[in-house]
Parts: C-alpha cells; structure tokens; sequence
C-alpha cells in the first residue's frame, strides 16, 4: 500500500477526535467514612442518543493505536515491510479480539448461559466479557503462520509485536478501571459493625501510595453487597507492563547480547509472572476443574508462559539460533538507507 505513511496518522487523529468528544458521565456521592468521592461511569458518550460508546473500547482502541504508531516506528529501524506491518495488523488485531472474545466465554460457559448468537454479540453491549490471554494466543498465532505465507522474519516481526502486545495492555488495562472490574478484594476486610473505620483504612492505604484521588475514588466497589475499597490491579498490571515496556527498549537498545527477536522470549516471562502474582488477588478470575481440583485460568496459562519462555530462551542461546543483535539490524539498515540516499 503505497499510502501507508498517512494511515498510521489517520487512525491516530480519529482515536483522538473520538476522545474530545466524550462527555465523561459522573456520580457523586459519599463513601461509608464520610467522604466525598467522584465516580466515573462506564458511558464515555452517546451517538445521537442511539448507541452509547464505553471507556472501555476507547482505551482498546487508543492501545491498538499506539501499539501499530510504535510497530510502523520500528519496522522503519530495523527493515521490515511496513505495508506487510499494515495489512497484518488489521487481520491480527480482528482475530485478536474474536480470540479474547472465545477464550472467556470458553471459561465462563457455565455461569454465562451463552447461546450461539451472544458469544459473537455479547461484548458488543453492555455485557462484555474478553479474556486477554485469549488475544495473545488467537494473535501470536496468526502472527507465526501470516510471516511464513508473506516470507517475512519472524525475529522482526516479534520485535513488534511482543512491544506491542504491552502497549495494548498497559492503555487497555484502563478500561478495566473505568468499568470498575478486573480488581483486587478489599484492601481491608469490611467489619459490618465498623464499616466506616474498616472503609478509611483501605482509602488511607491508596491515598499512602500517592494514588490520585480520581483513582482512590473509582476503588470504592460494591461486591457481595458490601461496598468498600478494593486493591487497583488493574493499576498494578498497567505499571507491571510499563516497566517491561521500558526495559525491553532499554536493553535492546544498549546490550548487544540482545538478540532480534528476544522481545517474545521477555514478553512470555514478565508477562507471565505478572498476571500470575496480580491474579492471585483478583475477585473475578476464570477458573476450571481438574482432579476435583480449582485452578485459575489465567495463573495456568502463565505458568506455561514462562516455562516456555525461559525454555526457549536458553535453547535459543545454547543453539546459536538466529544469533544477530538488535543493535547490529538497526546498524545494517541506517547504512543501507544511507547508501540508498546517497545513490
């Protein structure tokens, strides 16, 4: 596609039009210790009164946005095809979110009641319900399978995508937040005959770690008819992938024992070890039963990750597979573009 320089801006300006226009719904109220707090609603803004748009696809779309900016910024460093980063992407994200979509009512069959028609519809309207791991694996494989038919390097493209995969999470966490789902329990354990002091403490708690107060206040969740503070893991998740974000970019950047590609083999094992400590907290988990035993979906499936991640990793070096350091790419492809201009 021979104008894909101007989509990347094209789909940035609409993701951000799309933002000044919300007209961000609040309630005020006040909580069992006698503070005021703001709550946020789900509903970013109506079209025409017709359909109403929630935080929550705004925050998957500015994700999606900011992980394809970030692909096209690399793929110019490193020489992968932008057009074939283009067409990839709109496939890959697609399938992504009909993965998310599968994986959770997958495990949340039996509570769901789903028919045919509501495992396809049903994160359109107000019940959603996608699954992230179900993303990564519905993405990852048409990721291996779209390089081998375009004969593209599959070390590159990993360079982006794992990168990518982060960006997406850390923005898409914070439709979590605005839905007030995927968080922790209590911070303190409410006591039905001290609910107020029970209520201050999880406040003072957040208020300690320097959260902002519009943060503090969307905490305040009422779950098995108790409302109270609950622990931000969708905060947590978000800065866990932030800070994966930056070493990545720190360490290709500087070691040259980072190899093309490592960025998969990382992504696999922080990821991983995130989600499986964060969703030990967490009050809404997927689960499923083996040998009469409960498991946690998304602590399983991490564990796989991380085993396969540090598996591949040490198989990668002891082979010498694909031995060429980031650095070393990005150097090769700022001389050829030089001699291309040069010529």
């Amino acid at each position: 596609m021979k104008n894909w320089k101007l989509k990347p801006f094209a789909l940035f300006a609409l993701t951000f039009f799309a933002v000044f226009l919300i007209g961000c719904s609040v309630d005020k109220t006040v909580d069992s210790a006698g503070n005021e707090i703001t709550i946020i609603g789900r509903e970013a803004f109506s079209l025409f009164g017709w359909r109403s748009v929630y935080w929550y696809a705004i925050m998957i779309i500015i994700g999606l946005t900011f992980a394809f900016l970030f692909g096209l910024y690399i793929a110019g460093k490193i020489g992968f095809d932008k057009n074939a980063l283009y067409d990839g992407f709109i496939y890959g994200a697609l399938l992504g979110i009909l993965g998310a979509r599968l994986w959770y009512v997958a495990f949340a069959w039996k509570e769901g009641n789903f028919t045919f028609l509501r495992i396809f519809t049903g994160f359109l309207d107000e019940e959603g319900g996608l699954a992230i791991h179900g993303a990564i694996i519905a993405a990852g494989i048409f990721a291996f399978f779209y390089a081998r038919k375009r004969k593209l390097d599959i070390y590159k493209l990993g360079e982006m995508l794992a990168p990518g995969f982060l960006i997406g999470q850390i923005f898409g966490r914070w439709g979590n937040f605005f839905n007030q789902e995927a968080h922790g329990g209590p911070i303190v354990n409410p006591d039905p005959g001290r609910l107020a002091e029970t209520v201050a403490k999880g406040r003072a708690f957040l208020e300690k770690l320097g959260l902002p107060s519009f943060i503090v206040d969307q905490m305040y969740i009422t779950e098995n008819g108790v409302t109270t503070y609950m622990h931000p893991t969708f905060l947590y998740e978000s800065l866990w992938n932030f800070v994966g974000l930056l070493i990545i970019l720190i360490v290709r950047r500087f070691s040259k024992k980072y190899w093309m590609g490592d960025a998969i083999l990382f992504y696999l094992v922080w990821y991983g070890t995130g989600r499986f400590l964060i969703e030990s907290i967490r009050t809404d988990a997927l689960t499923f039963e083996l040998f009469g035993i409960t498991f946690r979906t998304a602590q399983v499936v991490s564990i796989i990750m991380i085993i396969a991640g540090i598996t591949l990793f040490t198989l990668r070096r002891v082979f010498k597979v694909y031995p060429r350091s980031y650095i070393e790419i990005v150097d090769e492809t700022k001389e050829a573009k030089s001699v291309v201009a040069e010529n």
